[in-house]
């Protein structure tokens, strides 16, 4: 390929990169909440949850929870003891202190020492301040966060 021609190449891919990554939706938000350290079970194992919520303008009243362990540490049963493949259940509550909506959204993380899978569900917060505890189901020191929801637009004049 002449030197032009990857030139060109290289440039088109990182211009529809650059145009993909700036479409994000404007007014969208994501709120990390503090690390959840954990004791596993399926052996010897401990590590930490992040947890995180997305809004966005696009889906008012609701948001998506995100769930995901960083690496573990410690021994597991099997083959290969020193690479333990162990789980938690896990818990992020959450209640909407303007409204007083509550609910949880309850999963069992399983995780590596590469970490775990990204687990995400919509919840039906409704709109306003939402506080979230995150906790585990074996030994763990919770973490606390809040975010904000957005609500739908208000109708146009005369609806």
């Amino acid at each position: 390929m002449p030197k032009t021609a990857r030139t060109a190449a290289v440039l088109g891919t990182l211009g529809a990169a650059t145009a993909i990554a700036s479409s994000a939706v404007a007014g969208a938000q994501t709120v990390e909440f503090p690390q959840t350290p954990s004791v596993f079970y399926g052996g010897l194992c401990w590590g930490n949850i992040r947890t995180w919520a997305d809004t966005s303008p696009d889906y008012p009243g609701r948001a998506i929870i995100n769930v995901q362990s960083l690496p573990i540490a410690g021994v597991g049963s099997g083959q290969y003891p020193f690479a333990p493949l162990c789980n938690v259940d896990t818990t992020v509550a959450w209640r909407n202190t303007t409204t007083g909506a509550a609910g949880e959204y309850r999963l069992n993380v399983v995780a590596g020492i590469y970490g775990s899978i990204l687990y995400a569900q919509f919840q039906d917060t409704g709109p306003g301040h939402i506080e979230v505890t995150v906790s585990t189901s074996n030994f763990n020191i919770p973490a606390k966060g809040g975010f904000e929801v957005v609500g739908p637009p208000p109708p146009p004049p005369g609806e």
